[in-house]
């Protein structure tokens, strides 16, 4: 969305390969990635996914990506950064504290 401050950012590496998925997985273009939490207080855990818009989203447009977030969520997510890891021992996208 224009205008706003984004509250998370997504390296190009990641930018590249949620467009890869999303062309190799056959995602609907009106699907955006979800960025929030699942479950709650202490166990609270950053989760991406794809998804359709919903009723509480606040939308972005970040790095070329569709970002949904519903504005419960967003205090939880301000000040990351999504990066995707490809290496030997792992791959997959990992949520990184933004230092200023």
């Amino acid at each position: 969305m224009t205008g706003k401050l984004e509250p998370v950012s997504i390296s190009s590496r990641a930018a590249e390969e949620i467009s890869r998925i999303k062309e190799s997985k056959n995602i609907p273009a009106d699907y955006g990635l979800r960025v929030g939490i699942r479950g709650g207080g202490c166990g609270a855990k950053l989760v991406v996914g794809f998804d359709k818009e919903r009723e509480n989203d606040i939308i972005y447009t970040i790095n070329g990506v569709t970002v949904l977030i519903d504005k419960h969520h967003t205090l939880y997510v301000i000040g990351k950064e999504i990066d995707f890891y490809d290496g030997e021992d792992a791959r997959g996208f990992l949520f990184k504290e933004l230092k200023n």
